[in-house]
């Protein structure tokens, strides 16, 4: 499944560092982690040591300065070699608005802190409950008074907001009946959670192991210096980074498609019904031939997206179709692997329906697979906008 694009001096040093790491976290340690719906904190602990949570961070403010291919390994390693990158992935995707739009006396404030691991920037604030998708239609509210803005609104599937110090907020600062484009009136906010007052967290369980939970904010007061670029102007500040975050969840579903293909198939070599081996019969065989397929197809989506972004070229559409690409083809490899297990695929002790439920995930966030679609109909073969 490797390629050249990943056999870069820079890149085989990354897989080689993810895989001693992950040798200290096998399959038991997850599967505890899983069982026990707890957050895997000596696995970030040992990824921020490393300093690869700091990949994306500039050397000029302690981080290893690599660009978005370069990260997108270090997450597709994590889940190949059985992991979730879902715990830690956002540190990467949520500090482009800060690389890109932040303010000099910003990043020099919260970048090498970040790097070092002395903070975490893991949490972002932007789906509501009445909102969905629809990001232009957010109520959370932002209102200026002085040197502060007061918060005050609703968040809901927000991760890692526990084991976070920061949180990227998007938020209103300008009524909807007083804007000329929906898009406009939204501002992006860094805040810092500490000591925070008037935060209520409520968390949700899910079907994965992935932390998450609604935010209630009752007059809550941030600087104004917590502004990211300009006000009204936060909605360009986040759709900016979210090419990073498909290309990201690219990868890590890679990774997903990777480890089943291989449990799988030796799996299949090895188990024998009928006096030969399973992956004998074509009614396994086939879907496994047509599942590497896929997800080596995909991969080169990945790559075409992530050469696009770390060369400031356009990659909207690339991104896009990378994410649903690999999603699908990691979905479609998991669906395979619990066939070809059958009886031992709902077995914990096999993990492959841990991991089947965390790579399902991806058919719906970040982004719906359906928003993709709608996306690519409008904006690639110009189609009337669908929603």
């Amino acid at each position: 499944m490797m390629n050249d694009h990943a056999t870069s001096e820079i890149r085989r040093d990354l897989v080689g560092l993810v895989e001693r790491i992950c040798a200290d976290y096998p399959d038991e340690y997850w599967r505890d982690m899983d069982v026990e719906r707890a957050y895997p904190g000596a696995f970030v602990d040992a990824l921020t040591k490393a300093g690869l949570l700091g990949a994306l961070v500039p050397e000029e403010y302690g981080g290893l300065g690599l660009g978005l291919g370069d990260a997108s390994v270090i997450l597709e390693e994590i889940n190949h070699h059985g992991g979730n990158a879902g715990p830690a992935h956002a540190q990467l995707y949520t500090m482009g608005a800060l690389l890109r739009h932040g303010s000099e006396q910003q990043k020099r404030r919260y970048l090498p802190h970040i790097a070092s691991g002395e903070l975490r920037l893991q949490a972002f604030g932007i789906t509501e409950p009445t909102a969905g998708t629809d990001t232009t239609n957010i109520r959370t509210s932002a209102v200026r008074r002085g040197d502060r803005y007061v918060v005050n609104g609703q968040k809901v599937f927000i991760s890692r907001v526990q084991h976070s110090d920061l949180l990227m907020l998007l938020a209103r600062t300008t009524p909807k009946d007083q804007i000329e484009k929906r898009s406009h009136g939204l501002s992006l906010f860094l805040v810092d959670l500490r000591g925070l007052q008037g935060v209520t967290v409520r968390p949700l369980r899910t079907m994965v192991n992935h932390e998450t939970n609604e935010l209630f904010f009752d007059d809550v007061e941030i600087p104004a210096d917590a502004l990211i670029g300009e006000e009204g102007e936060g909605l360009k500040c986040v759709l900016d980074g979210m090419n990073a975050e498909r290309i990201l969840i690219a990868a890590e579903c890679i990774g997903d498609g990777r480890w089943f293909l291989e449990r799988t198939t030796d799996y299949a070599r090895q188990r024998e019904v009928f006096d030969r081996p399973i992956g004998q019969n074509q009614g396994i065989q086939f879907p496994l031939a047509r599942a590497f397929v896929n997800v080596s197809s995909a991969n080169l989506m990945r790559w075409r997206a992530a050469d696009l972004f770390d060369t400031d070229q356009p990659c909207g559409a690339e991104a896009n179709m990378a994410k649903l690409l690999a999603a699908d083809a990691s979905w479609e490899t998991a669906n395979a692997a619990i066939q070809t297990h059958g009886g031992y695929g709902f077995a914990t002790e096999y993990d492959i329906e841990r991991k089947f439920r965390e790579t399902r995930l991806y058919q719906v966030a970040p982004v719906s697979t359906n928003l993709i679609l709608a996306y690519i109909g409008e904006h690639v073969l110009r189609l009337p906008r669908s929603f």
